[in-house]
């Protein structure tokens, strides 16, 4: 049996899908078993906070990596991790097959303007992207992939915020920026690069 685990801020959001069709046909069948968790419920203030102004200024909220991890743990989640995110590489028919044979998959899921890069690099999730759409928060919004994004605190669990981002220096910060969209979009989708360079 599979066992997908959901971290989201809307679990309610998951329940018809879930249980209708063919995803609700393979519950029934004993094939697949749906784990969804509350993002706020690994917070530890009165206001249940789960996200903070990024580092390095901007627009939006970014997704802070504690309840992240803290989610992550207390489901004794197994590979693959996989973080949805606008910058990831794009959803396939072999990404597909890869998580459908393993028997555990675990999707973290994103909102606003982005979730702390240390949620990938410090669980070891894969970032997937699901399409080239604008979905709420605007995420695909200057023809690259978005550089990474921080928020306090500005060390967790051995990872450290980048320098230039505590710097102040606007010049730096926009310049390290622009070094991570061109780097991340060459990576992952050279489709996108190809067309940003005609």
């Amino acid at each position: 049996m599979l066992r997908i685990n959901v971290v989201t801020l809307f679990p309610e959001w998951f329940a018809a899908p879930l249980s209708s069709s063919i995803l609700g046909r393979a519950a029934k069948a004993g094939l697949v078993q749906y784990r969804v968790v509350q993002l706020r419920d690994y917070t530890h203030d009165k206001h249940q906070t789960v996200d903070d102004a990024p580092y390095g200024g901007g627009a939006g909220m970014v997704l802070k990596p504690e309840p992240f991890f803290e989610a992550v743990e207390d489901l004794n989640a197994k590979p693959p991790i996989v973080l949805l995110s606008a910058r990831g590489r794009p959803f396939r028919h072999d990404t597909a097959v890869r998580f459908a044979v393993g028997g555990e998959l675990t999707l973290l899921c994103g909102h606003y303007k982005d979730v702390d890069q240390r949620v990938a690099e410090g669980l070891g999730a894969e970032e997937v992207s699901i399409g080239d759409f604008v979905l709420s928060g605007g995420e695909h919004y200057d023809g690259l992939l978005a550089p990474p994004s921080y928020t306090r605190p500005p060390s967790y669990r051995g990872l450290d915020v980048p320098d230039v981002l505590l710097s102040g220096d606007h010049d730096e910060i926009a310049a390290w920026r622009a070094a991570q969209a061109e780097r991340l979009t060459r990576e992952r989708r050279p489709d996108i690069w190809l067309k940003h360079g005609e």
